[in-house]
């Protein structure tokens, strides 16, 4: 038998015992993560060894790049708590708790006293599986830093002494020997005082995380605390998000929202162009240059969008969003707690004089068909199928029954990519859903070609949607790659999304039948090089090229049809 072949399929076995096992728990109520339902999570995982958590396997070094990943999506302070409760939506917005929200995955969280913090799951089963994940890998590398401060006796070290005394130190703000404190910490994490270096200074520009410093040393506390004092730690979840899960409660109320801001402003019969992608690249193609005088410059929208990027131009952002406020544009802020907020454009409004030259309109077209541009922010996994599965449904009022015009729906997301970089495009011709037998071809009006000639490569063929990005491995990729699959990337919501658009095509008949379908990803990450795996950090300036390209390929597709 092919090794690398046996490899992959003991991994995919392992990624099926570990969401049969996460289903469990949460069926359960609560667990213990170092008591025996916690260790089979622990063990599933340690097999499965996914990329994005490095070094997870290794005994004594800690994985650092995997923890700066997981505390940029996790709320601040959470590796103080022996007490983790996942619950739905539950009035604690209005209650005096400060809301935390993570900036890498919005969720509101609530430090409830020194021990305990609730985070809110409003985005379905695939955020339950994401965050699970992630404390699991937060508690093997407790157990590492546990393991590396104290001695073969048990006794705790002089370096976690000495870590002690700088946490406390940086508490009161008083000074202390920087490097000197590295020097200990590096021993405690097992890793070399370079790397330590680099990684303290990422955590200490990250505004949502704590030092390095204070992370290591509660990890490490917790984790002492449970062996020698039993304090256990344990993740529980409430009855109400155990009732709620899978019945679409936040993507109905995002749904109707939507839908009832469409009604009344008199759009319901006008064909609907749906859009999932970020808020910020559409809004700029279409307003940036005039917001900021530079139409009669030779300025190009991927150039005005490096500018719009940088931390420090606050200010012009907020100047285009203005201007597109009084020109067309409606943004709908989410009160669902799904955390997609949505804008509405009435592009018969845009006065062709504001509209960039790469924008390549017929506006006579425009005028005549009166189409409205439903841009929506990226959903999470199997929220896909949640939100476009409300938002075909008609909607219901007073004047009966109506269903939306979608004359287009079209996808931009962000995908790991298994040939090529970052920043490279992958243009699906099929989704194949991962650990099921479903598959999904797809008449995707886009092509490879639509996308060549601007100094990017381009894949085209199927893509794998993944259980979670933070569950895949090398064989199991490497698989999907070299076999008959032939798969160019993978991602999270393809298969979510598609199934929700054949069930509104083909079943309900909810979607007029020449509705066109477009995707095209630009590649986040590649997992299977070194260094390129979504732990490394994000895009940066390295998007702006795919990202507006993909949007101006799906807005002139618009601008010629209507």
């Amino acid at each position: 038998m092919n090794p690398s072949r046996s490899r992959a399929q003991e991994s995919r076995t392992a990624v099926e015992r570990l969401y049969i096992t996460m289903r469990h728990l949460f069926i359960r109520g609560s667990y213990k993560p170092l008591g025996l339902s916690g260790e089979a999570m622990i063990e599933a995982l340690m097999m499965l060894q996914p990329e994005i958590y490095g070094s997870i396997a290794d005994p004594e070094r800690v994985e650092l790049n995997g923890l700066f990943y997981i505390f940029q999506r996790l709320p601040r302070g959470i590796e103080e708590c022996r007490f983790v409760r996942l619950i739905s939506r539950e009035g604690f917005e209005h209650s005096s708790f400060e809301a935390l929200i993570p900036p890498r995955r919005k969720r509101n969280s609530y430090r409830i006293d020194d021990e305990q913090m609730f985070i809110e799951m409003t985005r379905g089963r695939s955020d339950i599986y994401d965050i699970m994940t992630h404390l699991t890998f937060m508690y093997i590398e407790s157990e590492k830093i546990r393991r590396n401060s104290e001695d073969h006796k048990g006794r705790k070290n002089r370096e976690w002494e000495m870590l002690q005394k700088a946490v406390e130190q940086e508490e009161h703000n008083e000074d202390f020997n920087l490097e000197v404190s590295l020097t200990y910490l590096s021993t405690l994490l097992g890793r070399t005082y370079q790397e330590t270096l680099e990684a303290a200074r990422r955590f200490e520009a990250d505004g949502n995380c704590n030092s390095l410093f204070h992370i290591t040393y509660w990890l490490g506390r917790l984790s002492t605390e449970e062996l020698r004092l039993k304090k256990d730690r344990e993740i529980s979840f409430s009855s109400a998000l155990r009732e709620k899960i899978g019945h679409h409660v936040y993507g109905g109320l995002w749904a109707a929202n939507v839908k009832s801001a469409i009604y009344d402003y008199g759009w319901i019969d006008r064909p609907l162009h749906i859009v999932s992608a970020n808020l910020h690249s559409f809004m700029n193609c279409l307003y940036a240059p005039a917001a900021l005088k530079r139409l009669g410059k030779p300025v190009s929208l991927e150039e005005l969008a490096k500018e719009l990027s940088l931390e420090e131009n606050g200010a012009l952002r907020e100047k285009v969003f203005s201007f597109a406020q009084r020109n067309g544009m409606t943004q709908l802020d989410d009160t669902s707690g799904t955390n997609i907020s949505v804008q509405l454009y009435d592009l018969a409004k845009i006065d062709p004089a504001y509209i960039h030259p790469d924008i390549q309109w017929n506006h006579e077209v425009i005028q005549e068909q009166q189409p409205i541009l439903l841009v929506m922010d990226y959903a999470f996994g199997e929220q896909a199928f949640e939100t476009f599965d409300e938002l075909f449904k008609p909607f219901e009022n007073g004047d009966g029954k109506r269903l939306l015009n979608a004359a287009s729906i079209n996808i931009m997301g962000k995908a790991g990519i298994l040939e090529g970089g970052k920043g490279d495009l992958m243009v699906p011709t099929a989704h194949v859903f991962e650990g099921t037998a479903d598959n999904y071809p797809l008449d995707n009006e886009f092509r490879k070609s639509d996308f060549e000639g601007f100094g990017l490569k381009v894949f085209e063929g199927p893509m794998i949607t993944v259980l979670g990005t933070s569950l895949q491995n090398r064989d199991i990729l490497r698989y999907f790659l070299r076999s008959s699959w032939k798969a160019v990337g993978l991602e999270m919501e393809g298969a979510h999304y598609q199934k929700a658009i054949q069930a509104a095509a083909r079943i309900r008949n909810n979607i007029r039948p020449d509705a066109a379908i477009r995707y095209a990803y630009y590649a986040s990450d590649n997992p299977l090089e070194t260094g390129s795996t979504l732990a490394s950090g994000s895009l940066g300036v390295e998007g702006v090229k795919p990202t507006y390209l993909i949007t101006l390929n799906i807005l002139n597709r618009i601008g010629i049809r209507g």
